[in-house]
């Protein structure tokens, strides 16, 4: 028998895939689950007694979370990256590191052969092939769910055809977590304008009023929530997840364009992401100049596109992350946040690196450092390039009718 290695998550999909490998295909299945921040140990547990169940030979769990943070998510930080303006990479920006591992394994164990469950219309299936091709390119690559165009109905009957009663019910909604948050496909989400119903989260709304928090930074890194400091950020970030999920923060549907150039339409709970990104963007306001957050905008969105493109491997990233990590610098503080349902708030900034606090000058009130007289020479000079493209365009003046404005 062959030997195939198969990225395995416990999901309708991937089950199907273990099955269908291992008694169709007669492969010798070792399913791989790389934890990156979406499972505890009770879910690794069941998963890993699940996929003996439907097929595979050895299973093994890698937990990759650590280096989740410490190689993509920290930057995401950094770059304030919201995908379209919503949109965290929650599930996206794992997906590389999931391949990576998976590969790795591979090649350790001398396994020629991988595989995922990924369909032929999504991001995933480039994401992963693309960091095989890199890093193995002989190494084969199979995709049942692609290949065989299979539904999640069909995958259904398949498993029950097999005597593994798979409950449909599960399978009504594709749900993937992670750390950094957790998307959702359904039926809603393949049109236009029909929103997710509240079942479809992960996380319901439990908590009511009000909540104040606080989330502190250290060069742009996250190191206390409410005063508790955590040396692993990645328990921070769960710590923030599960005080700001139960308001149901953190929902909402991305739009965008595919890898492979058609539209899709997700819906995603993301709490402790969207907390932590427009914090930090709150914070770095105070603390940086207008051209480090002009330029950090520019490459922090580079940089979440390329995530997103299975880009990640591009050499250029690490030149992005260096500018990153140096902007980082001063970005230390404590902001403060509001939680309510379904929303937060931040009100406020604390940093001895805060810009408001130097004394040339009160906005608005009061300065210190130049007088009227300043401010009329500034005003000559700022205005001269505009003044002497009207002056020898006079013809542009009119065009703007400037009489009726």
């Amino acid at each position: 028998m062959k030997k195939i290695a198969l990225a395995f998550s416990g999901g309708l999909d991937t089950s199907f895939c273990t099955k269908y490998l291992s008694e169709d295909k007669d492969y010798d299945v070792h399913t791989v689950i790389v934890n990156t921040g979406g499972f505890n140990k009770e879910e690794l547990a069941l998963i890993e007694k699940k996929a003996y169940e439907y097929g595979s030979s050895k299973h093994i769990t890698i937990d990759a979370t650590q280096v989740y943070y410490n190689q993509c998510l920290k930057y995401l930080i950094f770059g304030n990256v919201l995908r379209n303006r919503n949109y965290p990479l929650s599930v996206s920006s794992e997906r590389s590191f999931q391949a990576i591992d998976v590969i790795q394994y591979a090649k350790k164990e001398g396994i020629t052969a991988i595989a995922h469950g990924s369909t032929g219309a999504g991001n995933d299936q480039v994401r992963f092939e693309s960091i095989a091709a890199i890093l193995e390119p002989q190494m084969e690559v199979v995709a049942p769910i692609r290949e065989l165009a299979i539904s999640r109905e069909k995958e259904i009957e398949y498993l029950k055809s097999k005597g593994l009663n798979y409950v449909a019910e599960k399978a009504k909604y594709s749900i993937n977590k992670g750390l950094w948050g957790s998307s959702v496909g359904g039926e809603e989400t393949l049109s236009s304008h029909l929103e997710l119903p509240e079942e479809a989260f992960l996380d319901p709304l439990s908590k009511t009023g009000t909540e104040q928090i606080s989330v502190e930074f250290k060069n742009g890194e996250p190191i206390k929530l409410n005063d508790t400091e955590y040396s692993n950020k990645v328990e921070l970030i769960g710590a923030l997840e599960k005080l700001a999920a139960p308001y149901a923060i953190g929902r909402d549907i991305h739009v965008g364009d595919t890898i492979i150039g058609i539209k899709g339409r997700v819906g995603f709970q993301a709490a402790a992401a969207l907390i932590m990104i427009e914090a930090h963007y709150n914070l770095e306001k105070h603390v940086l100049s207008k051209w480090q957050q002009s330029w950090k905008e520019q490459l922090g969105n580079w940089y979440g596109m390329f995530v997103h493109e299975a880009k990640f491997l591009d050499p250029g990233m690490r030149d992005i992350e260096a500018f990153l990590e140096s902007s980082q610098r001063y970005v230390s503080g404590k902001v403060n946040i509001r939680l309510r349902p379904y929303h937060y708030n931040i009100t406020g900034v604390e940093s001895k690196h805060d810009l408001m606090n130097a004394d040339f000058a009160k906005y608005g009130e009061e300065n210190l450092h130049w007088d009227g007289n300043d401010v009329k020479g500034f005003t000559r000079i700022v205005s001269a390039e505009g003044s002497i493209f009207y002056n020898v365009n006079k013809e542009e003046a009119g065009k703007l009718d400037l009489e009726n404005n």
